[in-house]
């Protein structure tokens, strides 16, 4: 997909020619070094931040680097330092050391998602004047901070019977809708009054974006999602999974999509909630999951019902009974036949009967229908259930929603260090 291309090949974009023309001296040049900020009285160094603007110039393919562009890339590699100085300096408060092997597995998982090598992607790096040890400070931070957030709050999120059931409701209402498959930034406004800091990073990554850089290595190095870990993946999902703002620009995305004979779609910056949003749709498919019950039915045919059996079957329903009483009930109503229907999917029942289900957990009934024909039936749900390709477990579902919210606890606790710390950025 031509916006998904990691240019893996490509990772060096003849980037000594696009320094010189930016104006940022390649790594083997000699430079006074200075100190861009300091963090809690922990320096960043100028030579930091030079090291990191080309590790995000090289891992995003960033090409036609104006001086406006390349100040917005310096001020998200200052940015990301700083965070990182903050992460790391917790870490070090909790006695938590990362170890070089835990490092080494991240490069590889890095590399894999890139179809290419951990020996490839350093050989890039260097000949684009890139030290590995940023790429590996980077990633030493986020392997910490997820080692912190997760010791801190871990133990504390309690994903409950009830939101897995939800979770489920919710997956079971959009069963038949299309699947999305989607790759996300976030871009966060930190703050009241930062808003325009936002819009300006904002755009700068629009422009690129527009050029044919890498959106997973852009989101990688810009999104504030958690999701930046993993390029911005966050796989297939219905629309009704994502923010309201972003669902409704779904349809769009889909006409564009096709329009591209499936070569991809981007979206325009949504706002959401917290900042903005962007979106690139890489795939589409129709629902592949099917809402499945397992039934228990009860009909009286048009020649036995009498003066009162509708009056009589209504009753017997109200005293909900279970799939396991249900051929006793059907025993007590004359003329009445029980029939265990089995599995059975939601779009191979008739509609009303379709109707009357949708609301109903296990345990609960349709109450008496009265048929075209003049029958009367009953269904018993003895199992709801989703079922198809994709469909999670219940324990997927909690992981998901534990990871949901440790990544709102780890965006509040990173806001907090940004506040409570003493930040000195240097002209």
């Amino acid at each position: 997909m031509r916006l998904l291309m990691t240019c893996a090949k490509n990772l060096v974009i003849a980037l000594f020619a696009v320094l010189a023309v930016a104006g940022l001296p390649a790594a083997h040049a000699q430079s006074t070094e200075g100190v861009a900020a300091l963090v809690n009285d922990e320096p960043i160094t100028t030579v930091d931040v030079r090291n990191r603007m080309r590790l995000i110039i090289a891992s995003t393919g960033m090409s036609q680097i104006d001086q406006e562009t390349l100040a917005r890339i310096q001020d998200q590699a200052l940015r990301g330092l700083i965070d990182e100085h903050l992460q790391l300096q917790a870490a070090r408060e909790y006695e938590i050391e990362v170890e070089d092997s835990e490092i080494t597995n991240s490069l590889l998982d890095l590399a894999n998602r890139n179809n290419t090598t951990i020996d490839a992607i350093i050989s890039d790096l260097e000949n684009s004047g890139v030290d590995i040890a940023t790429l590996r400070h980077q990633l030493e931070a986020e392997i910490a901070w997820q080692i912190l957030v997760n010791g801190r709050y871990g133990s504390r999120i309690r994903i409950s019977d009830q939101q897995i059931e939800l979770a489920l409701e919710r997956l079971a209402a959009s069963a038949s809708q299309p699947q999305y498959r989607i790759f996300e930034m976030y871009f966060e406004v930190p703050a009241p009054g930062q808003e325009q800091a936002t819009v300006q990073r904002l755009i700068a990554v629009m422009n690129q974006l527009q050029q044919g850089a890498a959106f997973p290595e852009l989101a990688r190095q810009f999104s504030d999602a958690p999701s930046a870990a993993s390029g911005g993946d966050i796989g297939w999902i219905v629309a009704s999974q994502l923010q309201p703002e972003v669902a409704a620009i779904m349809p769009q995305m889909r006409r564009q999509f096709e329009q591209t004979g499936g070569q991809g779609a981007l979206s325009n910056p949504v706002q959401v909630p917290g900042g903005f949003m962007v979106i690139a749709l890489v795939g589409v498919r129709d629902g592949t999951t099917t809402l499945q019950y397992d039934l228990n039915q009860i009909t009286v045919p048009a020649s036995a019902i009498g003066e009162n059996t509708r009056s009589r079957f209504a009753r017997l329903m109200a005293e909900d009974p279970t799939c396991a009483t249900a051929e006793s009930v059907a025993n007590r109503l004359e003329g009445a036949i029980h029939t265990p229907l089995g599995s059975i999917g939601a779009d191979a029942v008739l509609a009303q009967i379709r109707e009357a289900l949708e609301p109903l957990d296990a345990g609960e009934n349709t109450g008496v229908i009265e048929n075209a024909g003049g029958s009367l039936t009953a269904l018993i749900v003895c199992d709801r259930a989703i079922a198809g390709p994709g469909v999670p477990t219940r324990d997927q579902l909690e992981a998901d929603l534990r990871g949901q919210q440790l990544s709102l606890q780890s965006r509040r606790w990173l806001r907090d260090l940004r506040r409570d710390s003493t930040i000195e950025i240097r002209d």
